[in-house]
């Protein structure tokens, strides 16, 4: 083996191309996850969806070795299973759940009246309302309510489960309306908000981790028959390692529509899922059933620096050093936007910066680089700046 070839094979093995995996290779991955059918601890099997009953759930938290027992079940089947579980009756109490509707719907209505809460990544205007940041918007709302939502074993347990201790809960409420029409299948934050482009940027292992950074979740709150549209799945397909890229593509989007699963939820049921499980919200064809449920991200505790930088203290600092170095042809000034912007579009404050037109804002480190590539004066480009980072919550 000569030493090129050598180098391009391992080239291939770390950096993926846009147009990386084959239908033939993921079906065999996803039938391997189906094989498997070793969930004694569910209730039933609906289209290959382990479903658990909720009060088995609740006595289960109060003892410890039943627990790890649960929650060890769960890590197998998001990891190497059918990648979703359903919790049956997960929220019991049903006055804290109808409590937390109200609030979420006059958040709605106040928003809506202020000319707001309208971006949204993947709904047309008018499909749906959106509430980002539900969970602080709700805490501030009603704390007494938050606490007995919260309080809910199941949501604790997926969620420890998946991430382990530490973990940190956000939620964006999502209210599809009649005639709302369904969302393209696709994976989750992370990587699953990016093009295949910015997608194959990353290297291999970051396609590998990138599952195990978050969880994704859904509440019901009220009961959601087929014709409402509950979410869409495709169990098994999360195992698939080159999914953030190919599940985008025809051939795989074709194969969604003819094997997918969808099962009804009452109000009170939970839904919690591998984020690279492809998925998608289904076409609301009802008449009167406005779909709500509270969607729940949760993230690791390790996807976090150790410090605290003021990364758009330092930009403005920087730039006009940056513009100068730039028209003096100075090499590296990518490298040295890199070192000192922030680089990624999350976390920000989406009610004002929300990810209209794309599946994520534009970051600073973008920003920055316009601004460069534009030769925009400094004085007008701190404008530029000082405004996106107040848009992000940064001031």
């Amino acid at each position: 083996m000569d030493e090129r070839s050598l180098a391009s094979r391992r080239r291939d093995s770390v950096w993926l191309r846009p147009e990386s995996g084959t239908l033939a290779a993921f079906e065999a991955s996803r039938a391997e996850a189906l094989a498997r059918r070793d969930w004694p601890l569910a209730a039933e099997m609906i289209r290959d969806v382990p479903v658990y009953d909720g009060a088995m759930v609740r006595k289960a938290a109060a003892a410890p070795e039943a627990r790890r027992d649960v929650t060890a079940e769960w890590v197998g089947i998001l990891a190497d299973g059918p990648g979703v579980i359903v919790i049956r009756d997960a929220m019991p109490d049903r006055a804290a759940l109808d409590r937390a509707t109200g609030i979420f719907e006059d958040i709605i209505a106040g928003e809506r009246a202020a000319g707001g809460g309208g971006g949204d990544h993947f709904a047309r205007p008018g499909d749906n309302d959106r509430v980002w940041n539900a969970l602080e918007k709700h805490c501030l709302a009603d704390p007494a309510n938050f606490i007995r939502y919260y309080a809910s074993d199941a949501i604790a347990m997926a969620s420890e489960a998946w991430l382990g201790r530490g973990y940190q809960v956000t939620a964006q409420v999502n209210r599809v309306n009649p005639g709302g029409a369904a969302q393209t299948p696709h994976r989750d934050y992370h990587l699953g908000f990016m093009s295949p482009e910015q997608m194959a940027a990353f290297p291999a292992h970051i396609h590998r981790i990138s599952p195990v950074l978050t969880l994704q979740g859904a509440v019901a709150h009220c009961d959601m028959p087929l014709e409402s549209g509950p979410t869409l799945f495709l169990p098994g397909s999360q195992r698939f390692f080159e999914g953030y890229l190919a599940f985008g593509r025809p051939e795989f989007q074709e194969y969604f529509a003819a094997h997918r699963a969808q099962l009804p939820l009452a109000k009170g049921d939970a839904v919690f899922f591998n984020p690279a499980l492809m998925h998608g919200a289904g076409d609301n064809v009802s008449t009167d059933i406005e779909r709500m449920a509270n969607l729940l991200q949760v993230s690791s505790a390790f996807g976090r620096a150790m410090e605290r930088v003021d990364r758009s203290r330092m930009v403005a600092a920087l730039y006009e050093p940056l513009l100068a170095a730039r028209r003096g042809g100075a090499p590296g000034i990518a490298n040295a936007i890199a070192a000192s912007a922030e680089g990624y579009a999350f976390p920000t404050d989406l009610d004002r910066d929300p990810p209209v037109g794309g599946l994520a804002p534009q970051t600073e480190a973008e920003l920055v680089a316009e601004l460069l590539a534009a030769e925009t004066p400094p004085a007008e480009a701190l404008v530029r700046l000082e405004d996106h980072a107040r848009r992000r919550g940064g001031g």
